[in-house]
């Protein structure tokens, strides 16, 4: 019998609190060939560092709040975005997402590798921990059961 799984819940997630935002991961990448799925929460006033994937595509879906899609070295080219926008980041784009409203800002965020599953960070546990040690973060402080 195959045993790939098809549908995953997004009420049954693994939490993730990085001193700038929430992750809610939906789908590990060891779940997948070529993707990952997690929702972002941003508090008014939170957002994303600016940063850049060089291995992937990133699509996020607006569900709730209203903010700032910030894209550029200095972050200067800036979208308002709302529930119901999509956003596409495209390999190799700096970007961050900026919560500017009184309510937190809610997106469903789609992870495509070109490549595959990245050898190096083949779970999102693996890449939490190399984020965690690039920014100066402990793990264990990061990662919550929700």
């Amino acid at each position: 019998m195959d045993q790939r799984k098809y549908v995953f819940s997004t009420s049954e997630t693994i939490r993730y609190r990085f001193p700038t935002h929430v992750n809610d991961l939906v789908m590990n990448r060891s779940e997948a060939e070529t993707s990952e799925v997690f929702i972002v929460v941003l508090e008014p006033g939170e957002a994303v560092n600016l940063h850049i994937h060089n291995d992937l595509e990133q699509i996020f879906y607006m569900i709730q709040g209203t903010g700032v899609l910030r894209i550029g070295e200095d972050g200067s080219q800036q979208f308002p975005v709302k529930p119901g926008d999509v956003m596409r980041i495209p390999p190799h784009t700096l970007h961050s997402v900026l919560c500017d409203g009184k309510e937190p800002i809610v997106y469903l965020s789609i992870d495509c590798f070109m490549a595959g599953r990245p050898e190096a960070e083949p779970t999102w546990d693996a890449h939490v921990r190399v984020e965690c040690a690039e920014n100066g973060w402990d793990f264990d402080k990061v990662k919550l059961q929700k």
